[in-house]
């Protein structure tokens, strides 16, 4: 029996999940059926994606008994509210699908959460520890023991060594690299390619190499001001 799912946003990490999914069924694993997109913005609405529909806001997710979830809403714009967007929704983790995309090398003593999503060419190594709702884009390295806590976005190209530790909540920008143990404070920001050899506080943007403080980061889950 397939798997329905749905996607929660209908940007460009939400398209690429839809990929996914296309070359999981290729590639012969259970099957997966694409239901649908969720999105609050209306103008999306009542129309498709590669032909696939957008069903509606998200808030009509509890309309989907059958389904499972996956989120693809967190651009460095929007991954402070990840937590308060899958809030919303009401969907429990327990209902969200955790996708490795078929080219992807995960270790298997790293251990997923619910809801992550690995794309094409990432690798996962030993003993890596990756939180609830965790997306790590293409061509990313997670080397060994590192931890990522949940809702934290990895994005292409970077490179993380081993024994790093990264809060919940961060965003780690395209091409950045990581130095081996660094810590890494919820809510941070590494920008495009930065280079961070010594510890990221809570909620700061760090840019540069070497990475340097540029602001403070909106705390994860609080809403921007309008």
């Amino acid at each position: 029996m397939n798997r329905r799912v749905i996607i929660l946003g209908t940007g460009g990490t939400s398209v690429d999940i839809l990929d996914t999914i296309i070359d999981l069924n290729n590639a012969g694993a259970e099957p997966i059926e694409c239901a649908g997109f969720l999105d609050d913005n209306a103008d999306a609405w009542d129309r498709s994606i590669f032909g696939v529909p957008v069903l509606g806001p998200l808030a009509m997710a509890d309309h989907f008994d059958d389904c499972l979830f996956v989120n693809g809403i967190g651009s460095p714009e929007s991954y402070s509210r990840r937590p308060e967007i899958i809030r919303r929704t009401g969907v429990p983790v327990e209902r969200f699908l955790t996708l490795i995309h078929p080219t992807a090398s995960v270790s298997q003593s790293a251990r997923l959460g619910r809801g992550v999503v690995i794309f094409q060419h990432v690798t996962v190594t030993a003993n890596a520890w990756i939180g609830d709702h965790v997306v790590a884009l293409p061509n990313s390295v997670v080397s060994h023991d590192v931890r990522i806590g949940d809702y934290t976005c990895v994005a292409g190209g970077v490179k993380i060594s081993g024994g790093v530790t990264i809060g919940r909540g961060c965003y780690i920008g395209t091409g950045s690299a990581i130095i081996g143990g660094v810590e890494i404070g919820d809510g941070a920001l590494v920008g495009l390619g930065s280079a961070v050899i010594r510890n990221v506080p809570a909620n700061t943007v760090v840019v540069g190499n070497p990475a340097r403080p540029l602001r403070t980061a909106r705390p994860v889950g609080v809403a921007a001001a309008h």
